[in-house]
């Protein structure tokens, strides 16, 4: 294997992963890895599909959208990809801001009721 290979474990430790998520993108089939008997070995392709894999767990997007959006780059090349992706971020921003402002009020409201208990103290 090339230097620029990583294990299995190295990986894990690279993206503080456990095994079984590891294991369950590889099931899915979001990733990849070579093998050599039941060794996996991960190289830049992989490292950089979970780096992305894991950015858009983050901004909230689902295992399925990620998925299909990996997909896109596969079929149609990087042009179609970068414009879905323009797609799901505006919808993901609609609803994180949507969600912040349920927060804002969420939290303006327990503050009150928190400053009310406290004054009657």
């Amino acid at each position: 294997m090339p230097d620029t290979m990583l294990t299995f474990k190295e990986m894990c430790a690279k993206f503080d992963v456990t095994p079984r998520t590891l294991r369950y993108y590889e099931y899915i089939e979001l990733l990849q890895p070579q093998k050599e008997g039941r060794a996996r070995f991960y190289g830049a392709r992989e490292v950089a599909r979970l780096t992305l894999i894991l950015r858009g767990r983050r901004f909230g997007f689902s295992l399925e959208e990620i998925r299909q959006w990996l997909l896109i780059y596969q079929q149609k090349g990087n042009k179609t990809q970068l414009e879905a992706w323009i797609g799901m971020a505006d919808r993901q921003l609609a609803e994180l801001t949507r969600q912040q402002a349920e927060l804002e009020v969420t939290i303006a409201d327990l503050r009150a009721l928190r400053d009310t208990a406290a004054a009657q103290i």
